[in-house]
């Protein structure tokens, strides 16, 4: 397991696992969020991203967090292990109103509220984005999958003592 990406709706806890399992096995984190957004809230262009994101899974090993839906089969094609947080609605909501007010390495500024786009995107996670993952996990299932269903299932793999460094 050299090339990871961690999947899931937003307020998951992807970052949260992949910091851990970055810390677990030492390889490089790589946050989408940092590559697409600015300080100032806007963001790169497409290309931009697309160009960085190809060099990212150039390297040699790497750990890929963040969701961003229009890049899952690029990322899936090029990793050997993915990890999907596949957790419901309530746990996401949850997830993502406890970071508002909350410094996070993965993201280059502080949420101050609750961003309308982002409840409507984890409402609307289980119908859009989460058949499309399900799709690609079986049509690439050479890959080293877990599914995790809950965030005490995803500790208890992290806690394993055959995950070393």
């Amino acid at each position: 397991m050299k090339k990871v990406i961690v999947l899931g709706c937003s307020g998951s806890g992807k970052s949260m696992f992949a910091r851990k399992l970055h810390e677990r096995t030492g390889l490089p984190l790589i946050c989408l969020d940092n590559l697409w957004w600015k300080p100032d809230r806007s963001h790169i262009s497409r290309d931009e991203f697309d160009a960085a994101l190809a060099e990212v899974l150039r390297a040699d090993a790497w750990i890929i967090d963040g969701d961003y839906s229009r890049t899952y089969e690029t990322r899936i094609r090029a990793c050997d292990a993915v990890f999907f947080l596949d957790y419901g609605e309530e746990v996401c909501m949850a997830g993502i109103r406890e970071r508002v007010g909350k410094a996070r390495p993965d993201m280059p500024w502080t949420e101050d509220v609750l961003d309308p786009e982002l409840v409507k995107l984890v409402q609307n996670y289980r119908r859009d984005n989460r058949p499309v993952v399900l799709e690609l996990l079986e049509r690439y299932s050479d890959r080293e999958i877990h599914t995790f269903r809950s965030r005490e299932e995803a500790e208890r793999w992290l806690l394993q003592p055959t995950l070393q460094q």
